[in-house]
């Protein structure tokens, strides 16, 4: 086990779930990934902060004052080095900023953002709070890629934010796909959406380690949650897509 205290500009390094139900939540991912919880408190809006073995993974929090009936989703962060050089460049090239930039107190600083595809992303600039601790351990953070429906777009968006290398599998047809690279290792990536995803809007899906994909997803199922996809095999590994209870989507994949 190795604790991540740094993450490269354009990194994802952060993920929470807002939660109409955080109980709820906090039961299922409890039961699914191990987490135990500290709570920040009213002054920090309930904020949960999810933990495994100790170490910071993920965060859980109700919906803001006047938006109960948004739905429950994970929303992925970015590390930026330079925030404000960041939203200027998101404003530059399409994007939308629809909080932010705002401090955490002494955390750091964040905002929230939509690419001019249509899928919402989050951006963190680490004080305190560098992001997870954990990446690519079971029950933490280990992948994350934003699935869109224009991938030329999404690409020369985040192209131009982060200074990714991007590097295309597939076809470019029935599986259009780029990798995305910083210093060299992959980090995240950009799936084309067919007409098999009709009705779901563009989106950045975060994945989470476990040691058995078809395991997880059984405890997933009795912990209360749904299974979107059954598990299913890939060259980076076995991977399921679930629902928590709240109907908040991630998948899980095989940390092997």
């Amino acid at each position: 086990m190795v604790e991540r205290t740094t993450y490269l500009n354009g990194e994802p390094c952060w993920a929470d779930v807002v939660a109409g139900d955080v109980d709820a939540a906090k039961e299922f991912y409890g039961a699914l990934f191990g987490w135990t919880y500290a709570e920040a408190g009213p002054e920090f809006g309930n904020y949960v902060m999810a933990q495994r073995h100790g170490y910071p993974v993920a965060g859980i929090s109700p919906p803001p004052p006047g938006s109960e009936q948004v739905p429950s989703a994970w929303t992925l962060y970015l590390a930026a080095h330079d925030l404000d050089g960041t939203a200027s460049r998101v404003h530059r090239y399409g994007g939308k900023i629809i909080m932010g930039p705002m401090e955490i107190v002494d955390n750091g600083r964040m905002l929230f953002a939509v690419d001019p595809t249509g899928a919402a992303f989050g951006v963190w600039e680490a004080g305190r709070h560098t992001g997870s601790q954990l990446y690519g351990e079971p029950g933490a953070l280990c992948w994350a890629e934003v699935n869109t429906r224009d991938a030329e777009a999404a690409d020369t968006f985040y192209r131009a934010l982060f200074d990714y290398d991007q590097r295309q599998l597939g076809d470019g047809n029935q599986f259009d796909y780029t990798v995305w690279s910083l210093g060299g290792d992959n980090r995240c990536g950009r799936l084309l959406m067919t007409e098999s995803w009709e009705g779901i809007p563009p989106n950045w899906m975060v994945y989470f380690a476990v040691d058995d994909t078809d395991e997880a997803a059984d405890r997933a199922r009795l912990a209360g949650g749904q299974l979107q996809q059954p598990p299913f095999d890939s060259a980076q590994g076995r991977i399921a897509v679930m629902a928590d209870p709240n109907g908040a989507v991630f998948s899980i994949i095989d940390a092997a």
